[in-house]
């Protein structure tokens, strides 16, 4: 399971993320743009991580109550 700590991380990330992209943007400040770009997609990440993660843990847990039942 995915802890809060976690998905709290990556959504401050990619609203942080978002922020300072749409402050770059409006004041042209390209490298400020890319950082939050580059926060954004961090916090995307993450999200797509855990979901892989829980993922392989219910398998696993499947495939545990499977051998159980043999």
């Amino acid at each position: 399971m995915t802890d809060s700590k976690g998905k709290s991380k990556n959504a401050k990330d990619k609203i942080v993320g978002g922020v300072k992209e749409a402050v770059g943007k409006v004041t042209g400040n390209e490298e400020l743009e890319l950082k939050g770009k580059i926060q954004s997609t961090k916090g995307d990440i993450g999200d797509k991580v855990d979901e892989i993660k829980e993922g392989i843990a219910g398998k696993t847990n499947d495939i545990k109550r499977q051998i159980k039942k043999k």
